[in-house]
């Protein structure tokens, strides 16, 4: 099949053929582009005009990686391997102009080249491992012989890209270019052939080279001291340690078997149920961007400084999330002491960054001087934008509302950082409700990646789109969500530990739940999670009952990991919880106290259906009531801001991969045993009725 046209050109400039790729937006390895490349390069390959060959990109980026789309269907023109082996077997030196990044099938392209020059602005990856796979077209065995076995691995199993002057230091860039990247490219490809014909070496083919593998020739210590180090953050995946058997296999085979090894571990992991799930998820998550009735042209505030209402937590961490993405910010708190404590633990969140190599001590100043810790609410008088992190009560943060309306400008975004109150009630207590927004962090918000955008009633579509493009600015992944109690992700957390609870009260042990929940790769169960964020936030001791757990455990000072008692006992200094006699001694009276009838035969797969499936139906629920846009928007709220795994795809994705029928047959089961609150919602019975998806893919 011929070329799309105008997708590769080919030019000969100076004795040098230049490949251009120019498939935007970003120059991925679609059939045409591959076979353009195929075409191309043979045609210099013939040309006695050209000496040596360069291939380059239009637009702003070099190729980008694979055409994701064509995932999961049949091979049409010539195949990734097949253009590998064109670029490998040129008899002339083909040299890889990069700019922009170099990701995935793209960084493969250059490897087979017999060089690569860079911009210094050029990032160079092979992030496969974030979409449940291993690279495919031989970047597992040609990466290693460049960059040794540490720098692949890391590079490989770590998914996460480098610089061009790491690149450089490694010897995967042969030259970084000052001046134009096509020019300079030509330049090195002209000296290279030139060295050719004089009688120099031979072209230099990665598949050649032995010397940074063959140390580690039949030592599997490297390996092993990988696994360990990196055990926590695998946990659960399975693309990791394939990708590590890979780098295994070209350090003991040779090169043609390695790459043999390499294309049966990918098929593997391509057929797989996790791979299905993280390509879904990463579809799901730039779905999340777009909002029907707010176009991509809808005016944004261009944020040049910003305020934060509260220096607690919450407050702290959304100035560090400012001052990280270059946005002087000032911080207002109601006392001199209360600021001190909140620019202190500022700095020490800074600084014990930097002690694990994060920052330099540069960086750290550079960011602690763009927080100005302030004790007047009239700094908001010259903010862009105003974030009000204050205590989660709706009349206090009604009355900060009213005093912002009065003093920021009229231009400004008041947003408000409540993690489940009503944004309308917060928006009427101005006069200026279309300006109002939620912006719902996740803590530490320095470190969280999800903001929930909380769309008013009256938020105007300026305002939304200014929302969510200052949260990518900030590195954070919005997803739009309308106003109900606890929004997306905290409205479906309620009914799990609604049932959490209710299956302690019934026999199950909190340490039997948690279990659960941890095996199914989620990095806590709900009451280690409760015990970490604290039992006592929301708890007043002046009104509490001691009608619940919780209230009962707080009454009795046990309010989480900072007192080193709640759910668990907490050794000092340590994290790791312990079951606790006291705890269960006070599940078991508050029982018999309601004459719950207790079972010692509640098994995992039980608590699971009871911890899940009300999640699931609460989806449902919100997707009925027009709260979250999409099934997909849920899940990004779920991986990103609990956790949940992302090899999972998300509950809603999971609630199709189990079967929306079997989860309706088992909920009417347990609203016959357990009440009207396990009825499953409309939305979910009517996809059982269809045999559909409620995920829509």
């Amino acid at each position: 099949m011929a070329a799309k046209p105008d997708s590769v050109q080919l030019e000969v400039r100076g004795g040098i053929a230049v490949v251009t790729v120019d498939n935007p937006p970003v120059n991925a390895l679609s059939r045409h582009v591959r076979q353009g490349i195929c075409d191309a390069v043979r045609e210099a390959v013939a040309d006695p005009e050209a000496a040596g060959i360069v291939l380059a990109c239009a637009g702003r980026t070099f190729i980008a990686g694979a055409d994701i789309t064509e995932f999961g269907k049949p091979l049409e023109g010539p195949g990734f391997l097949e253009m590998i082996d064109v670029l490998d077997d040129s008899p002339k030196p083909v040299v890889a102009a990069i700019h922009g990044t170099a990701l995935g099938g793209g960084l493969e392209t250059a490897l087979a080249c017999h060089y690569r020059v860079a911009v210094a602005s050029a990032r160079f990856g092979l992030p496969e491992v974030k979409l449940g796979l291993c690279p495919g077209a031989g970047g597992t065995q040609r990466l290693p012989r460049v960059v040794g076995l540490e720098k692949a691995l890391e590079m490989i199993v770590g998914g996460d890209p480098i610089g061009a002057r790491e690149a450089l230091a490694h010897g995967l860039a042969d030259e970084i270019v000052d001046g134009d990247l096509t020019e300079g490219a030509v330049a090195f490809a002209r000296r290279a052939a030139a060295a050719a014909a004089e009688g120099g070496p031979a072209l230099p083919r990665i598949r050649d080279r032995d010397e940074k593998v063959a140390p580690a020739r039949g030592d599997p210590a490297p390996f092993d001291a990988f696994r360990k180090k990196h055990a926590r953050r695998m946990r659960g995946f399975e693309a990791p340690e394939a990708c590590i058997r890979t780098v295994e296999a070209a350090v003991e085979l040779p090169f043609d078997e390695g790459m043999a090894r390499e294309q049966e571990i990918f098929a593997e992991l391509m057929a797989g149920a996790q791979a299905r799930a993280q390509q879904y998820f990463f579809f799901s998550e730039r779905e999340a961007a777009k909002i029907p009735d707010v176009p991509r042209s809808t005016a944004t505030l261009d944020v040049k400084r910003a305020v934060v209402v509260g220096g607690g937590t919450m407050g702290g961490g959304i100035s560090m999330c400012f001052a990280n993405a270059g946005i002087p910010v000032a911080m207002v708190e109601r006392d001199r002491e209360a600021l001190d404590r909140g620019l202190a633990t500022i700095r020490r969140n800074y600084e014990n960054t930097a002690a694990r190599g994060g920052f330099t001590a540069e960086q750290v100043e550079e960011r602690l001087g763009r927080i100005d810790g302030v004790l007047d609410l009239e700094a908001a008088r010259e903010a862009d934008v105003v974030v009000e992190a204050v205590f989660e009560e709706l009349e206090v943060k009604q009355e900060t509302f009213r005093r912002l309306d009065a003093l920021a400008p009229a231009h400004a975004v008041l947003a408000t950082n409540t993690s489940a109150l009503d944004v309308n009630a917060i928006a009427a207590a101005t006069g200026r409700p279309e300006s109002v927004i939620g912006t719902h962090f996740f803590s530490p918000a320095n470190v969280m990646r999800l903001v929930e955008v909380v769309r008013g009633e009256k938020s105007a579509k300026e305002t939304v789109a200014s929302a969510m493009a200052l949260s990518r600015r900030l590195r954070k992944v919005p997803v739009l969500v309308g106003v109900c109690h606890g929004f997306v992700g905290n409205r479906m957390l309620f009914a799990r530990q609604r049932e959490a609870t209710r299956l302690i009260l019934e026999g199950a042990a909190p340490e039997a739940v948690d279990a659960v929940l941890y095996d199914f790769g989620l990095p806590m169960g709900p009451f280690a999670m409760a015990d970490l964020a604290g039992l006592d936030l929301g708890w007043s001791a002046e009104t509490s009952t001691g009608s619940t757990i919780r209230e009962r455990l707080c009454e009795a000072g046990r309010r989480g990991q900072k007192t080193g008692a709640g759910y668990y006992d907490y050794e000092p200094g340590r994290r790791a919880p312990k079951p606790s006699p006291a705890v269960a001694r006070i599940i078991r009276e508050l029982a018999e106290e309601r004459q719950v009838r207790r079972r010692d035969d509640i098994g995992r797969e039980e608590i699971f259906e009871r911890l899940v499936y009300p999640m699931i139906n609460e989806g449902a629920k919100i997707l009925e009531e027009e709260i979250a846009l999409r099934a997909s928007d849920i899940d990004v709220v779920w991986v990103y801001g609990y956790g949940w795994p992302v090899y999972r795809g998300g509950p809603m994705y999971h609630a199709d991969e189990i079967g929306v029928d079997r989860i309706v047959a088992r909920m009417k089961e347990l609203e016959a045993a357990h009440g009207e609150e396990w009825r499953p919602a409309a939305l979910l019975e009517r996809v059982a009725s269809e045999g559909g998806r409620i995920g829509g893919r």
